[in-house]
């Protein structure tokens, strides 16, 4: 059986980290649900500045945008044509979406990373994507920064889908669910009696980031202690915020929401392509599959996986030893924590540069139509 219909067996569903107009006009997309029981899509500005500016499958759109207004800015083109692309996907990945009572299907679009400091901006910010892009299977993507926190429990309080996006700690898990539950029973206060209905969410937390920082560490220290905990950290981090998702999901902090319907905050496994090629390149999908859980892939490691990919229920496995090795780090000196809060300022610095390129790229485009 193809591996990735197999996790689905265990609870898991599998999203692909990537959206172009290509790959849904092509009917890819369509052919990944049919086939590889694909359950939802991701993006990101890095992801929109590869679709975009890599070849010419958006210059017949951007020419129609320009002739029907020439003065539109750079960024209202970007988003007339990121719009349209979650838009199509949505509506391909529609019917699982009602299939599942809305436990899949969703496509996310990403707030602007410039705002990822900015509260007030991001809750405007993710209810005008909302109210823009008009698809119930939406996910707006909203970071785990201290001013995004907040926002995110506005927003859920609001009724809009939040993909939680850039954590890489096991107190980001913590205040993220807790965000999460705050928008719950706000949501529930403010709706009629019988009444709720309940968005969804799901925990983004990234992986391999984590071992590219961390191994280097490991190999200055150089002792043999050290270079034994190399590739186990990301995915020790994970395993315990899946624990941390068990006991706040499965017990008593979420028992009553449960009760009135309120959907699971699923963890999302992100970042789950290996970067270092010492390492499998399905490490990050094989030792992270588990009851309730999406790991979203770049296609890469999406093929990788259909071809050579190992199903077992990992996600359970070897926690004493992930508990082991975390505790191993901080007594070779490495504080995870500061580690985690680098990569954190890193994500969002990386996507806001990923935005900036985009419109630069696009500004250039429009001149050569122009011309």
């Amino acid at each position: 059986m193809n591996p990735l219909e197999q996790v689905f067996k265990y609870g898991q569903s599998i999203w692909l980290d990537a959206i172009s107009r290509d790959l849904i006009n092509s009917g890819e997309l369509q052919r990944l649900v049919n086939e590889d029981k694909l359950r939802g899509v991701t993006s990101n500005p890095t992801i929109f500045e590869q679709a975009i500016n890599r070849g010419h499958s958006y210059d017949d759109a951007l020419r129609q945008l320009l002739r029907a207004d020439s003065q539109q800015s750079d960024k209202d083109l970007f988003e007339a044509l990121a719009f349209e692309d979650i838009r199509m996907a949505a509506d391909v990945l529609r019917p699982l979406y009602d299939e599942t009572e809305g436990g899949d299907g969703y496509v996310s679009l990403e707030v602007s990373p410039h705002l990822a400091s900015d509260m007030e901006a991001t809750i405007e910010d993710a209810q005008r994507l909302w109210d823009a892009v008009q698809r119930p299977n939406l996910m707006i993507k909203i970071p785990a920064t201290p001013a995004g926190i907040p926002a995110i429990t506005h927003s859920i309080g609001a009724g809009i889908n939040i993909n939680v996006t850039l954590m890489f700690s096991l107190q980001n898990y913590a205040d993220v669910s807790q965000a999460y539950i705050r928008g719950l029973n706000s949501r529930a206060e403010s709706s009629p009696v019988g009444g709720t209905t309940w968005p969804v969410s799901v925990a983004s937390f990234f992986v391999s980031r984590v071992d590219s920082a961390v191994d280097p560490m490991l190999e200055k220290i150089g002792t043999p202690e050290a270079l034994d905990l190399r590739g186990k950290i990301a995915i020790a981090n994970a395993k315990l915020a899946y624990q941390r998702f068990r006991e706040v999901f499965y017990g008593e902090p979420f028992a009553g929401l449960r009760g009135k319907g309120a959907h699971l905050q699923r963890p999302l496994w992100g970042s789950t392509g290996t970067k270092n090629p010492a390492y499998s390149d399905v490490l990050y999908v094989e030792e992270l599959i588990g009851r309730d859980t999406i790991n979203t892939l770049p296609r890469k490691t999406l093929d990788a996986f259909r071809d050579h990919g190992r199903v077992r229920e990992t996600l359970q496995e070897g926690v004493e030893e992930a508990e082991a090795d975390i505790a191993q780090l901080r007594e070779l000196g490495i504080d995870l924590d500061a580690v985690t809060r680098q990569l954190q300022e890193d994500g969002v610095a990386a996507f806001a540069a990923s935005y900036d390129k985009l419109l630069t790229a696009l500004h250039a485009k429009r001149q050569d139509i122009a011309a």
